[in-house]
C-alpha cells in the first residue's frame, strides 16, 4: 500500500484504563475479527492477562479502514501498561508515528499516565487524547477534559470521549488517527532494508518470530538478513501480518507492521530494540538500542531437587520470548540447587514466576528480592548482586545503592499518610502540584531498596487502594547499608542472609530471630538462633532442648541412683552440644523466604 495510506500507532494508558477494551472496539469498527470469534481482551493472548485485566506481553494488529471514500492501514500496537517494561513499550513507541493517550474520566491523569506521556514526547509522536468510560456514572467528562487539555496545552474541544463498553467515540478516534497522525516516512536513499524488532516470541516449530517495524526497503521470503547488534545472520522463513492472528504474506514494505520467522531456536540472539538488515549490508542500525539490565534479583529453587533440571529447561525456554530475563546457576547449603535470577521489577518477578509454575507445573520457592549494590575498597568498584556475597562491614570503603524517582499522584486527604509513609522508607519530597480536581502530585526521590520493601502494599493500604504511582532509575548513591547474617548453633545460614538499612538493622534482626524461634523444631540440644550485624550480635534467643526423662523407669530405692542418671545425661548433652550440627528443615527455610504463614 501506498505510504500516503499507512498510519501506525499506540495506545497508551495508566493500568485499568480501558486500553485492552478500546482496542477491541476498534477491531469491532473495522470488522478486522468476526463476530463469532470476538472475546474481551482479544489481543491479550496469555490466560494471566486475562485474569489480571492487564496486558504482558504488547501484541499488534493490522486493520482495513475507510475514510472519506479512501481505503488507510491502520497497524496499532497494544503496548503493556506497567512501569517494569517501559523499555520495551519505548521501543514499540519508535515504531509508530502517535498515540492514542487513554485517561479513565472517572479516576482522573494518574502517575503512569505521566510517564507513558513523557516517552511519547521524548520520541515527538503525535498525541491524540482520549477520555474513556465516558458512560460511567462516576465520570467526571468536563472536569478531567479539562484537566488532561491543560497537561498538553491543547484546546478542550480537541479531546476526544470514548466508552469501550459502548463503542461510543470509536469512529471519531480512528478518523482521528487518520486526519491527525502522518503517514511513515522512509530514511534511506538507496533500497537496503531496515527493520526494527520491537517485540519478539518463540515457536516450538519455527523458533524465534520477530515483530518488526519496517523503516527502509522490503522484507521478502528467503531473503539472508542478520541482526545489527547480535551481529547473527539467518534466514527469513516466512514474512507476514497481524490480523490479529499471524497472516503470511509475499512480502513487507517501508512503512509496515509485521513478523518474521527467523528459525532460531537459542536464546538472547534475537533482542527488542534490535535492528533486522540485509546479510553483509553496511547499513547502520537504528538508534535507541540498549540491553535492558535487571532491576532486582530473586532466588528461584525448586521445591524438589529432582526438578532441577526441568527448571533450567523452563527458564531457558522463558528466555527464549523473553530476553529481558537473566539468570546463572547457584547453589545453597539448605536449598540446594538453584538460580539466581534479574527481573525487571516486582511485576515481572511475579509474572515470570507465575508462568513457570503454570506453564512448567514446577513447584518454586522464590527468595527476598534484592538489588545490586555497587562496594568501593582500594580504590576499586565491584557490583554485588547477591546478599551472602556482600563483604564485611570493615573491608568496605563506601557502598553505593541505585535511587529511583517517584511520581505519586493521591487525593489530598491521603497526603499526610503518604508523607509519614515517605518518610518511614527513606523518602525525600522534592516538589508537590495541585491538580484542578484537589488531587496531588508528589515528587519524590528515594532509594530502591525501600522502594521494594512492601511499599506498593503500604502505599495502596494507606491511600485505600486511590494513589498511583510510576518510577525511573536515576543512578547509583552512597548507602548506609550492611549486611545482616543468621547464626544457628553459632554457625551462619548464607540464604537467609539480607542487606538492610542500618537504622533498620535491630529491628529487622529481632524480627527475623522471633521468626525462626518460632518455626525451628526443637532438638536434643539447645539451639543458640542469632542475628549478627556491625561485627557484633544484635538479637539472641535460644531454643530449649528436648529432654528425655530419664529417671522414668526407677521407682523407690535410693535418690543417688536418679542422680547418677541425670549426671550421666548431662554428660551426654554436653558432649552433643560440642559436637551439634543442626539441619533446618526445607519448609522452615520456605516459610521463612515467604514471609506469610505461621
Amino acid at each position: 500500500m501506498d505510504l500516503s495510506h499507512i498510519r501506525n500507532f499506540s495506545i497508551i494508558a495508566h493500568i485499568d484504563h480501558g486500553k485492552s477494551t478500546l482496542a477491541d472496539r476498534m477491531l469491532d469498527a473495522t470488522g478486522t475479527v468476526e463476530r463469532r470469534k470476538m472475546q474481551e481482551q482479544v489481543l491479550d493472548r496469555m490466560d494471566l492477562e486475562r485474569e489480571r485485566g492487564i496486558t504482558i506481553k504488547m501484541q499488534p494488529v493490522r486493520m482495513r479502514y475507510e475514510h472519506e471514500g479512501a481505503e488507510y492501514e491502520l497497524n496499532l500496537i497494544d503496548t503493556p501498561g506497567h512501569i517494569d517494561f517501559a523499555y520495551e513499550v519505548s521501543r514499540a513507541l519508535k515504531a509508530v508515528e502517535g498515540v492514542v493517550l487513554l485517561v479513565d474520566s472517572t479516576q482522573g491523569v494518574q502517575a503512569q499516565t505521566l510517564s507513558t506521556l513523557a516517552l511519547a514526547q521524548e520520541h515527538g509522536l503525535v498525541i491524540i487524547p482520549v477520555l474513556s468510560k465516558v458512560d460511567a456514572p462516576l465520570a467526571r467528562v468536563d472536569e478531567v477534559k479539562e484537566e488532561l487539555a491543560k497537561l498538553l496545552s491543547v484546546e478542550k474541544s480537541s479531546v476526544l470521549e470514548s466508552s469501550g463498553k459502548t463503542g461510543i467515540g470509536v469512529p471519531e478516534i480512528l478518523s482521528a488517527v487518520v486526519e491527525r497522525i502522518p503517514p511513515p516516512q522512509t530514511t534511506l536513499t538507496n533500497n537496503d532494508c531496515r527493520a526494527l524488532i520491537f517485540d519478539f516470541q518463540y515457536s516450538d516449530h519455527r523458533g524465534v518470530i520477530v515483530f518488526v517495524r519496517i523503516f527502509d526497503g522490503t522484507l521478502k521470503k528467503g531473503a539472508t538478513l542478520s541482526f545489527a547488534a547480535a551481529n547473527s545472520n539467518f534466514q527469513a522463513l516466512e514474512v507476514g501480518i497481524f490480523t490479529p492472528d499471524e497472516k503470511a504474506v509475499p512480502e513487507l514494505s517501508a512503512g509496515e507492521i509485521g513478523y518474521i520467522v527467523t528459525g532460531i531456536k537459542e536464546p538472547g540472539v534475537a533482542s527488542v530494540g534490535d535492528t533486522v538488515i540485509n546479510r553483509g549490508s553496511n547499513t547502520q542500525g537504528l538508534s535507541g538500542y540498549m540491553e535492558p539490565s535487571p532491576v532486582i534479583w530473586a532466588s528461584v529453587f525448586p521445591e524438589s531437587q529432582d526438578d532441577f533440571v526441568p527448571l533450567r529447561q523452563a527458564l531457558e525456554r522463558l528466555k527464549l520470548s523473553d530476553s529481558s530475563l537473566s539468570y546463572e546457576e547457584e547453589s545453597s547449603g539448605v536449598m540446594g540447587r538453584g538460580f539466581r535470577c534479574g527481573f525487571l521489577g516486582m511485576l515481572h518477578l511475579e509474572i515470570v514466576t507465575e508462568r513457570l509454575r503454570r506453564e512448567f507445573d514446577l513447584e518454586l520457592v522464590v527468595t527476598t528480592p534484592s538489588i545490586t549494590y555497587e562496594i568501593e575498597r582500594k580504590g576499586k568498584r565491584e557490583q554485588i548482586y547477591s546478599p551472602a556475597k556482600f563483604p564485611s562491614d570493615s573491608s568496605i570503603d563506601a557502598v553505593y545503592e541505585p535511587w529511583v524517582s517517584v511520581k505519586l499522584i493521591t487525593p489530598a486527604e491521603y497526603v499526610g499518610f503518604i508523607v509519614t509513609l515517605l518518610y518511614e522508607h527513606e523518602g525525600d519530597v522534592k516538589d508537590t502540584e495541585t491538580f484542578p480536581d484537589g488531587r496531588t502530585l508528589l515528587r519524590v526521590e528515594m532509594p530502591l531498596r525501600e522502594l521494594m520493601r512492601h511499599f506498593f502494599d503500604r502505599l495502596k493500604s494507606v491511600s485505600s487502594g486511590f494513589a498511583s504511582i510510576s518510577y525511573e532509575l536515576i543512578g547509583m548513591r552512597k548507602a548506609d547499608v550492611a549486611k545482616l547474617e543468621v547464626l544457628v548453633a553459632e554457625e551462619v545460614v548464607p540464604a537467609f542472609s539480607r542487606i538492610i538499612s542500618k537504622r533498620r538493622i535491630e529491628v529487622e534482626g529481632r524480627e527475623l530471630v522471633e521468626r525462626l524461634h518460632e518455626l525451628l523444631p526443637r532438638q536434643m540440644i539447645v539451639v543458640k538462633i542469632q542475628a549478627q550485624a556491625l561485627g557484633r550480635i544484635i538479637a539472641s534467643k535460644k531454643l530449649p532442648a528436648l529432654r528425655k526423662d530419664v529417671t522414668a523407669k526407677l521407682y523407690g530405692g535410693d535418690v543417688t541412683r536418679k542422680r547418677k542418671l541425670l549426671e550421666k545425661q548431662k554428660k551426654g548433652k554436653k558432649k552433643m552440644q560440642g559436637m551439634a550440627k543442626v539441619d533446618i528443615p526445607h519448609d522452615v527455610f520456605m516459610k521463612v523466604m515467604r514471609g506469610g504463614e505461621k
